[in-house]
């Protein structure tokens, strides 16, 4: 569902824009809305979801499809933790839908879907794991690396109940608008693949801005 955002860029309070293949890890406090910004188009934006106060509250797909009935994530859509609590909520997307179920490229994935030379490459788990490494203090390990969000992501469900990776439906300028429901830890990785058509085989930087209500 399309719904656009009134909130201005030049009155964000923060902003950030986040290179092709890095990571960004930010707490966002409840009542802040922090936006994800396709700056060049069809660029996938793998991001997990945390309770800054408990880790091992975190983002959960299965209760977050199960409670809205719809694979899809777009305007409306709350994201809930495997407790079962609302985490965020998606306020504005001119994208108009995103993935929770391709989960994300690793390069015990890499080597499986597409060859065994391909195993080096960059992948969303290689960047997730160095933010774990570089802060320590917010208690996360590769054990909480769990379900993840595909934001401006392709991948539809086909009729035998399969997935497949298409070439991206977002374009320059689209963005995903959350609203934090708790304080929480926003991890993303800016996805480096280049195997299959997420990012339209040239990764591109995103922006992520954020905003006090």
């Amino acid at each position: 569902m399309i719904v656009e955002s009134p909130l201005q860029a030049s009155t964000a309070v923060f902003s950030e824009v986040v290179p092709a293949g890095e990571y960004f890890l930010k707490i966002v406090e409840a009542g802040q809305i922090f936006r994800i910004l396709d700056l060049e188009g069809n660029q996938a934006a793998d991001t997990l979801f945390y309770n800054a106060a408990d880790v091992s509250e975190r983002y959960s797909a299965m209760d977050t499809i199960r409670e809205q009935g719809n694979v899809y994530l777009t305007a409306g859509t709350e994201l809930l933790s495997n407790l079962g609590n609302t985490m965020l909520t998606i306020v504005a997307d001119t994208c108009g839908r995103h993935d929770t179920l391709g989960g994300a490229c690793a390069t015990e994935s890499n080597t499986v879907r597409y060859d065994l030379e391909k195993r080096c490459m960059h992948a969303c788990r290689d960047s997730w794991m160095l933010a774990i490494a570089e802060h320590e203090a917010l208690g996360l390990s590769k054990r909480d690396i769990t379900h993840n969000i595909n934001f401006f992501m392709n991948v539809p469900v086909t009729s035998e109940g399969g997935l497949t990776f298409e070439d991206g439906i977002s374009a320059p300028g689209k963005y995903v608008e959350l609203r934090a429901e708790m304080d929480v830890i926003v991890l993303i990785s800016n996805c480096p693949q280049l195997n299959n058509p997420c990012n339209g085989y040239n990764p591109t930087p995103v922006e992520i801005l954020v905003w006090d209500q």
